[in-house]
């Protein structure tokens, strides 16, 4: 049974167990597609023993296509990466195509976080949610033993306050 106050929750009431992962090996095109199969924004990164290594976020593959943006600003100013697409084959711009390129077959270990905040199965949502605000994170994986059991979202928190309410 689930408490009900938000005070008393733990994480493992609201958790997500059913968890979208991604290997150090995969690339950035495939985790983003997964990304937009799973409608999510971010996740774990973990070995073939399900022991988390690092996170992923849109925001991680973002600041790398913003980088070779602003490399472009410099060499060649009209050339706009978020007016190509990524898995173009078409003819166009060579150099946008060869950046796409070498952005979309970069591996997750070369652009996750390593730094990741974790939390155990029966930590408070309270505490946590404050971690999350602070740390401006949206995700964070629940981890025992280093195993990655689930994962609690800030749409974890927000779906709980409003589903008991409806």
């Amino acid at each position: 049974m689930i408490p009900t106050t938000m005070s008393k929750l733990k994480v493992r009431d609201l958790m997500t167990t059913q968890v979208v992962t991604l290997q150090p090996t995969d690339t950035i095109k495939r985790a983003a597609i997964k990304f937009a199969i799973d409608n999510i924004s971010g996740a774990p990164v973990v070995d073939r023993r399900n022991h988390l290594l690092g996170i992923l976020s849109e925001n991680d593959i973002l600041q790398i296509i913003y980088k070779y943006q602003l490399s472009l600003d410099k060499e060649n100013a009209g050339s706009v990466m978020l007016n190509y697409s990524m898995d173009s084959s078409s003819e166009g711009d060579d150099e946008l195509k060869r950046i796409s390129e070498e952005i979309s077959n970069m591996v997750v270990d070369d652009i996750m976080t390593r730094t990741v905040l974790t939390t155990s199965p029966d930590a408070s949502i309270m505490e946590v949610l404050k971690s999350m605000i602070e740390m401006g994170v949206n995700r964070v994986p629940v981890v025992e033993k280093g195993v990655v059991l689930g994962v609690i979202s800030r749409a974890d928190i927000v779906f709980a306050l409003y589903k008991r309410k409806v």
